[in-house]
C-alpha cells in the first residue's frame, strides 16, 4: 500500500477505485487491481495512564 500526501490524483487511477474514510485515514481501495491502493492521513495517539 503506497502512502500519499495527495489523493487528488489517486482517485481517478481506475473505474473500480472507491475513496472510503475509516480510523481517521483516507483510503483508496481497488479490488479488481490491488496494485492501486493508497492511504493518507494518520491515526491520532491516545494518552497512555
Amino acid at each position: 500500500m503506497k502512502v500519499v500526501s495527495s489523493i487528488g490524483s489517486m482517485k481517478k487511477r481506475h473505474p473500480d477505485c472507491q475513496v472510503v474514510k475509516r480510523r481517521g485515514r483516507i483510503y483508496v481501495i481497488c479490488k479488481s487491481d490491488p496494485r492501486f491502493k493508497v492511504r493518507q492521513g494518520y491515526k491520532k495517539k491516545r494518552n497512555k495512564l
